[in-house]
C-alpha cells in the first residue's frame, strides 16, 4: 500500500483578502503535495477559512453585514485565490492518489468534531476544563492574551501587540472555560525529546521548549462576550453555564485538521487512521505557539495522537515589515504580481510560475524573507527567462529542426562519454538530490539542485554544437544521441520542476507532445535518465518567460513602488506603503571616525567575506554584550559566531538575516564557545546597524 502523506495551510481569516504572506505557506503545501504525489504517496492537502472569533464579529459589524454573510462572501476569494495560483479542489475525494480539501469553520462537518473533541476531553478527565474568570491585555488580531513582558509601548504609551502593531485591548474578568494546560508540559517536552521531527527547523523546536520549560498557564477557552462561535456542549457539573459560551477561536480553529478527515472518534474512522499519523502542518512563525503547544495538549487530553511535524516558516516582509492583513502598507496581490510578470508571455499562466518559483527559491523555508523588487526581477531574468526558457526554447527549436519531429535515438557507447556523461551524471545527482531536500521540507535547496541539471543542458548544447553536427551526414548518429539527450534533459526538467512551476511543466508536457496528464506523472528514477521517455511528438515551444529589459523593469518598479524610491536605492515598498528610507537619520548619529591607514589590494585579497544567513541566535550565559549566531554560509553545517551585539539585537530579530562574515578568521575561543568568523557591523560603541545585503545573494557568496 502506498505512503500516506497529508498536509496542512493554517485556515485563514475572513476578515479580509489573501495577500502574499499567505500565498507562500499556501504554496509551500502545495509544492509538497504535489511532490509526494509524484513519488507515488497518497497525498492529502488541505487548507480554508477560520470564520468565527471576536475580530469577525467586528469586521462584519463595520461592514454592516452579519458575520455569516461576511464569510460566505469573503470566504470564496480566499479558494478562488488558489485556483488561480494553480492549485484545485475535489472536496475530499481521491482522485488517483490526491485529494485536495478546502474546509470552512461554518460547515456542520466542522461543528461536530469541535464539539466532539471538547466532550471527550471533558469525559476523559473533568479538571482538565474548569471555570474560572480572568482579566488582561487582549489583542483581537492574535485573539490571544498577552503579559506586559510581551508588549512594548508606542509613542503615546499604549501597549502595543508586538504581532501586528496595534493596540491591544484590556479586557475587564471574564467567567471562562479553563484548559489545563500548565498539567501537560512534562508530556509536551518528552513528546518533542522522543520525536525530534515533530517541530522543524530546529530553531522553532529549540523555541518552543524554551516556551513549556519557562511554565505553561492554564487557558481561556471559551467566550462569552459574543455568540459568534461553536457553543460549548452541555456541563453537567454546571446545568446551563455552557449555554452562556462559545468557544475559543484557536480551540476551533485548529480543529480543522482533524474535521476534514471525520470524526476520529467514530468506529471506524478510516481517513483519520489512514492519513492522522502522516499530518505534516505548514504555518508561519507568529502562530507557532498554538500549533507546537496548544493543539498538542488538546489532543493529549484527548487520548488522540498528535501529528507528525509542526513545519514552522519565517515571516515576509516589504521593506523590512511583515507581511500582514493588519498592516495596509505591506499588502502585495500574489495575483496581481503574477500578472505583472506574465507580460507579453504565451502561457499567462506561468507568471504564476514565476511567484511560486521566487517565493520558494529566495528564502530557505524557515528563514524570513524580504521582498525586494529588483531582487525578484533579476532572479526572474536570470533563473526563468536565461536559463529554463533559454534551454527549453533553444532545445525544442534543434529537436523539431534538426530532428525531423522526432527526438532522435539514444547511442549507448557515446552515453558513457564526454558531456554525454556529464549530463546524465548531474540529472540523476539532481533528481536524487532535489528529492531528498522536499523529503527533508527545503524545497529551496530541492530547486538547487534542479537548476544544476538546468544549467547543465544549457552547457551541454555549447558543448556539442548540434547545429554543427546537422551539417555534416556522417555524424547523423552523433546529432540523434544529442538531441534524444536534450529531449531527456527537458522531460527530466518538466518532471523535476512540476511541484514548484506546475504551468510550466503542463506547458513543456505539451510542446514534447508526451501527452501526460500531472496526476500519471512520476518522479523520475535515478537510473532512468536517457531510458525513461515516453513517446515524444516535438513541437516548437513559444516563449515561457520573456525576459524584462531594462524598459519594461523601470515601468514595473514605477508601478510597484511610490515614486520617491524609484531609482534611490531604498528597500522598496509597494505603493502607497510607508518607506523605511525615508525615515529621518537619527538627530545623534555619532562624529564620523577617522580612517585607518591605507593598505593595499593584496592586503585586502586576504579576506574572504562571504554572505551569510542568521539561522539562530540566542543569548551567551553571563555576558550581556554577546549572542551567539549559527550562521549558514552555504557550508555542510551553520558556522558558530560570537558577536558582541546583544545590547542592540534581539535575538529572534536576528533570525533569518543575510548578514556579511568575515570567514576566514582564526577560529576564537570566548566564554566556553569557539567563534568561527566575524559579523560586520556598522558603527562602534553604539552599533548603528549590521551590514548585510540584498536578498537574492545566496548563503556562501563571496564578497569582493
Amino acid at each position: 500500500m502506498t505512503r500516506p502523506f497529508y498536509v496542512t495551510t493554517p485556515i485563514y481569516y475572513v476578515n479580509d483578502v489573501p495577500h502574499l504572506g499567505h500565498a507562500y505557506t499556501t504554496i509551500v503545501a502545495d509544492a509538497l503535495a504535489r511532490f509526494h504525489h509524484m513519488c507515488g504517496d497518497d497525498a492529502r492537502f488541505l487548507t480554508g477559512t477560520d470564520e468565527h472569533g471576536q475580530k469577525i464579529v467586528e469586521a462584519a459589524d463595520r461592514r454592516g453585514l452579519t458575520p455569516q454573510a461576511l464569510c460566505d462572501e469573503v470566504a470564496p476569494r480566499f479558494r478562488q485565490t488558489w485556483l488561480d495560483l494553480g492549485m484545485r479542489f475535489d472536496e475530499a475525494v481521491a482522485h488517483h492518489g490526491f485529494a485536495r480539501d478546502f474546509i470552512r469553520t461554518t460547515e456542520p462537518r466542522h461543528k461536530a468534531v469541535v464539539q466532539a473533541l471538547w466532550s471527550r476531553i471533558l469525559d476523559r478527565n473533568p479538571d482538565d476544563l474548569f471555570l474560572a474568570s480572568y482579566e488582561g491585555w487582549y489583542c483581537v488580531d492574535c485573539e490571544t492574551y498577552y503579559p506586559e513582558s510581551q508588549l512594548a509601548k508606542d509613542p503615546a504609551g499604549a501597549w502595543i501587540c508586538p504581532t501586528h502593531e496595534r493596540p491591544v485591548a484590556w479586557v475587564t474578568k471574564e467567567t471562562s472555560y479553563f484548559f489545563r494546560l500548565s498539567a501537560y508540559g512534562e508530556r509536551l517536552l518528552e513528546h518533542i525529546e522522543r520525536h525530534p521531527h515533530f517541530i522543524q527547523p530546529e530553531q522553532y523546536r529549540n523555541e518552543v521548549v524554551s516556551f513549556i520549560r519557562g511554565g505553561l498557564k492554564d487557558l481561556s477557552v471559551s467566550r462569552t462576550s459574543f455568540r459568534w462561535g461553536i457553543p460549548v456542549p452541555e456541563d453537567p457539573r454546571h446545568p446551563g453555564e455552557a449555554a452562556r459560551h462559545v468557544m475559543y477561536v484557536w480551540f476551533d480553529a485548529l480543529t480543522n485538521y482533524l474535521s476534514a478527515l471525520g470524526d476520529p472518534f467514530a468506529s471506524p474512522a478510516p481517513a483519520v487512521e489512514r492519513y492522522w499519523s502522516s499530518a505534516v502542518h505548514v504555518i508561519g512563525k507568529d502562530i507557532l505557539r498554538f500549533h507546537a503547544v496548544y493543539w498538542p495538549a488538546f489532543l493529549l487530553a484527548a487520548g488522540l495522537p498528535l501529528p507528525r511535524t509542526i513545519l514552522c516558516h519565517g515571516w515576509w516582509s516589504i521593506g523590512g515589515r511583515k507581511i500582514s492583513k493588519s498592516i495596509p502598507a505591506t499588502r502585495v496581490s500574489p495575483l496581481a504580481l503574477a500578472a505583472d510578470l506574465a507580460g507579453s508571455s504565451s502561457v499567462p499562466a506561468t507568471g504564476i510560475d514565476a511567484v511560486r518559483y521566487f517565493l520558494l527559491r529566495e528564502t530557505p523555508l524557515g528563514n524570513d524573507g524580504d521582498l525586494i523588487y529588483e531582487g525578484l526581477i533579476e532572479r526572474y531574468n536570470a533563473d526563468l527567462a536565461n536559463d529554463l526558457g533559454n534551454l527549453i526554447n533553444r532545445s525544442l527549436t534543434m529537436i523539431v529542426r534538426f530532428g525531423g519531429g522526432a527526438a532522435g535515438a539514444r547511442d549507448a557507447a557515446l552515453a558513457a562519454t564526454g558531456p554525454h556523461a556529464s549530463l546524465a551524471r548531474v540529472a540523476v545527482e539532481a533528481a536524487r538530490d532535489a528529492r531528498m531536500a522536499l523529503d527533508g521540507f527545503a524545497p529551496s535547496r530541492a530547486l538547487e539542485a534542479v537548476w544544476r541539471l538546468v544549467r547543465e543542458a544549457n552547457a551541454y548544447i555549447a558543448a556539442t554544437e548540434p547545429w554543427t553536427l546537422a551539417k555534416d551526414p556522417a555524424r547523423k548518429g552523433e546529432l540523434d544521441h544529442v538531441l534524444h539527450t536534450l529531449a531527456a534533459a527537458l522531460w527530466w526538467t518538466r518532471l523535476l520542476v512540476a511541484p514548484v512551476l506546475p504551468a510550466t511543466a503542463a506547458a513543456l508536457d505539451g510542446w514534447l507532445g508526451a501527452g501526460v496528464a500531472e496526476r500519471d506523472a512520476r518522479w523520475p528514477s535515478e537510473d532512468g535518465f536517457g531510458l525513461d521517455l515516453p513517446a515524444l511528438r516535438p513541437t516548437a515551444a513559444t516563449p515561457l518567460f520573456p525576459r524584462i529589459d531594462d524598459k519594461r523593469a523601470a515601468a514595473l518598479l514605477a508601478s510597484w513602488l511610490p515614486p520617491e524610491l524609484v531609482g534611490a536605492g531604498g528597500p522598496p515598498v509597494p505603493a502607497g506603503g510607508a518607506s523605511p528610507a525615508a525615515a529621518p537619520v537619527a538627530e545623534a548619529a555619532a562624529a564620523a571616525a577617522p580612517l585607518l591607514p591605507t593598505i593595499t589590494y593584496d592586503d585586502f585579497a586576504k579576506l574572504d567575506l562571504r554572505v551569510g544567513v542568521v539561522v539562530s541566535a540566542r543569548a551567551v550565559p553571563k555576558a550581556k554584550k554577546l549572542l551567539e549566531l549559527a550562521v549558514d554560509l552555504g557550508e555542510e553545517r551553520p558556522r558558530t559566531i560570537v558577536a558582541g551585539i546583544a545590547e542592540h539585537f534581539a535575538p529572534d530579530a536576528l533570525v533569518g538575516r543575510r548578514v556579511l562574515v568575515v570567514a576566514n578568521l582564526a577560529p576564537r575561543p570566548l566564554r566556553g564557545l569557539t567563534s568561527e568568523g566575524m559579523v560586520l557591523a556598522a558603527g562602534d560603541d553604539a552599533i548603528l546597524a549590521l551590514a548585510t545585503v540584498d536578498a537574492a545573494a545566496p548563503p556562501g557568496t563571496r564578497v569582493k
